[in-house]
């Protein structure tokens, strides 16, 4: 008997060369195998008769070859294989193209099942074309009547072939049922062992479905419980306890340029709440684009230095980690006073380094903020390092946080101070219900739905390719009362790898993909009065920098970009953004891309530019026109694009861990979000030596 951790080289009739098969599959053990699921299942299970077969067109017979032989094709110089296969009721002709080998294997007198369709051949009429078959054993066969799995393959690999292989490996491997049984019986899952057969060879439909239920339960609760077993361990890690600094703050909100809303004034009471506790806070705050979280997160900041301990802020690009350092600075240091008299405020990115405003050295910034001399650092993922030290570190901001991969996560958390940090996470990407609990399971949410006061709805249009003249005429109208605006390409330059990608895809006459580097050209003839700016990813940070402080000042009249400036990006003079290919584009990101623009007091207008002529994609967008909310929004493009366009989470080593539950199972979610905070205690001799990316292979251990 094998395992599920048996090596795929040690089951019989499996060879060397049928080991590298299975590996272009990612199929190393016994576990991969059984686990590599069918993605359909062709319905099989009833058995025809021949004349049945002829008047359905397509199925199955079962039947006794009267005649079979091979012979050359002078036209294609193929061999064909041709038989004639009889039952109680009639006879129909058999072709199979180039398997000669199959007169070896079948021979007159051989009964077996075929199936297939049938096709008109125009000299000898009807004929079963190119059919598989199974050759009839007198037991239950393993490719026909019954539901049939259809696998994902690789070259040289056939379905048979692995189903085969599949079948015999089930019969021969102990598989240990490692949920507990309280678990089953509150939930109603079948047992492993059942649910894996079943899977694979289900003996009809309710037993497949029950099947599913039960292993999808499974890779959402092993998330489930990582993401508890987490809180559980950051629970029992001593942090700051923050006390509130009421005068401070009250003076600091009353001195804002606005009022705070309702929900911001509840989120911040919330956070400051949770600074109180000696336990770490781990909060996601999630806000609408334009809700002001910024200043949330600033008036926790405040609080935490103002206690003598630091805050690591951390942006996903250089463009927002400057911005947020202008914006803080700002806010904490005002005509009306400095709130944190005597702090330090730091820039630490790739190509910039500054304390308050000036520029230092490297190792100058590294030895003030290991000293504590720095307050408060904002910077990208080079805050990330093994190098830097922190004096008093007190609290951890990330914006965005779905743009830092797991195991960027998982090293800002690892304490490696005397006191555990404070975790706040923000972004203004809505993420459904269904996601936030499994991808952000282990952390509390806040929710900011409301936007700052004075800001209008954006007016968004569909626009067709040869209606932009128009658009244009409108935007030079704008311009010439004083705005500014984006457009957008989803290019860099027309050259790039990504362009040819795309053009392959979908064909160069289907679809011209805008780049920036084209459009800045055509627009500098097209406003020739006006200055164009440009900026992408691939320009040198000094350059991003100008050519944001340029367009800041109103230097800029047109900025043409990239989806570099989808975050962060807080310019309130802008009133125009236009979005080439705009079906290229997720909703969600469409949300974020058209919130850089109605950050002031002006009229705001977005414009997307419908290149591709299909009612799906017409449809998709006016859905960002219609929808009510963000969140109304993410709903609907989590159901049409799936978790990992949207949200980056492809490299995240989540999806990694999903082969059939899917995020709109939000039953099933929640039913094992429930289990794995009911019965965590049931798993805490196995996760005693836990390392969280390896609970499967604990839980699975024979």
């Amino acid at each position: 008997m094998f395992n599920l951790n048996t090596s795929i080289t040690e089951l019989p009739r499996i060879g060397v060369s049928g080991a590298k098969k299975l590996k272009r599959l990612n199929i190393l053990t016994v576990k991969d195998l059984l686990y590599h699921f069918p993605w359909r299942h062709d319905d099989y299970r009833q058995i025809l008769t021949i004349a049945r077969l002829k008047a359905a067109g397509a199925g199955v017979i079962r039947g006794k070859i009267k005649v079979i032989a091979n012979k050359r094709s002078p036209q294609k110089r193929m061999i064909i294989t041709e038989a004639i296969v009889s039952d109680e009721t009639d006879s129909v002709k058999i072709v199979w193209f180039n398997q000669p080998f199959l007169t070896r294997i079948i021979k007159a007198g051989t009964e077996l099942y075929l199936g297939g369709k049938m096709e008109k051949n125009e000299y000898y009429g009807l004929e079963l074309s190119n059919p598989s078959y199974e050759i009839y054993k007198n037991k239950t066969p393993v490719h026909f009547g019954r539901l049939v799995p259809i696998y994902p393959l690789t070259s040289r690999l056939s379905q048979k072939q692995l189903r085969f292989l599949i079948r015999t490996t089930l019969f021969e491997t102990k598989i240990l049922d490692w949920l507990p049984y309280q678990i089953k019986y509150k939930y109603h899952l079948v047992d492993l062992s059942f649910a894996l057969h079943q899977i694979h060879f289900p003996k009809d439909l309710k037993s497949k479905n029950l099947s599913l239920e039960r292993l999808k339960f499974d890779e959402l609760f092993l998330i489930q419980l990582r993401n508890e077993i987490m809180r559980e361990k950051i629970k029992k890690q001593k942090a700051p306890l923050i006390k509130f600094k009421l005068k401070e703050t009250q003076n600091f909100v009353n001195n804002l340029p606005f009022r705070l809303s309702d929900e911001q004034r509840k989120v911040a009471w919330q956070i400051l709440k949770d600074l109180e506790k000696d336990e770490p806070m781990n909060r996601l705050l999630q806000g609408e684009v334009g809700s002001g979280k910024t200043v949330v997160a600033t008036i926790a900041i405040l609080n935490v230095i103002l206690n003598n301990y630091q805050v690591s802020y951390l942006a996903p690009t250089e463009i927002l980690a400057s911005q947020q350092f202008k914006n803080i600075s700002s806010f904490l240091k005002t005509k009306h006073g400095n709130f944190w008299p005597g702090k330090k405020i730091a820039l630490f990115t790739k190509n910039n380094l500054r304390i308050s405003q000036k520029k230092v050295k490297r190792p100058e910034l590294l030895k003030k903020l290991a000293s504590g001399k720095i307050d408060l650092i904002i910077g990208t993922h080079a805050l990330i390092q093994k190098e830097i030290k922190f004096s008093r570190l007190g609290l951890i901001v990330v914006d965005e946080q779905h743009r830092f991969g797991v195991a960027q996560r998982q090293f800002l958390l690892a304490s490696r101070h005397e006191l555990f940090p404070h975790f706040l996470s923000m972004t203004a990407t809505p993420i459904p219900r269904s996601l936030a609990l499994v991808l952000h399971g282990n952390l509390d949410i806040s929710l900011i739905k409301e936007k700052l006061p004075g800001r209008k709805e954006v007016e968004t249009k569909i626009v067709k390719p040869e209606e932009k003249g128009e658009v244009y005429q409108f935007i030079r109208e704008e311009i010439k009362k004083g705005r500014q605006g984006f457009i957008i390409c989803p290019l860099i330059d027309p050259s790039d790898p990504s362009s040819r990608a795309l053009r392959a895809h979908y064909g160069a006459s289907k679809l011209d993909f805008k780049s920036v580097k084209e459009e800045e050209k055509k627009l500098s003839r097209i406003f020739s009065e006006f200055k164009i700016g440009l900026l992408h990813g691939k320009l040198k940070a000094e350059e991003k920098d100008k050519i944001m402080k340029d367009f800041k000042k109103n230097k800029i009249n047109l900025l043409v970009s990239t989806t570099v400036v989808e975050v962060g990006i807080d310019i309130p003079n802008t009133s125009i953004m236009m979005i080439e290919n705009a079906e290229r584009f997720g909703l969600a990101q469409l949300y974020q891309l058209r919130g850089r623009i109605g950050r002031g007091s002006h009229q705001s207008y977005c414009f997307l530019i419908l290149d591709e002529e299909s009612q799906s994609s017409y449809l998709r967008l006016k859905a960002l026109i219609e929808a009510k909310n963000s969140l109304e929004l993410a709903e609907k493009d989590l159901s049409q694009r799936g978790p990992g366009k949207i949200y980056n989470y492809e490299q995240s080593g989540f999806l990694e861990d999903f082969k059939l539950a899917r995020f709109t199972d939000t039953d099933l979610i929640k039913k094992t979000k429930e289990a794995a905070r009911l019965f965590l205690p049931l798993f805490q001799e196995k996760i005693s030596a836990l390392s969280l990316k390896g609970l499967d292979k604990i839980v699975y251990l024979e």
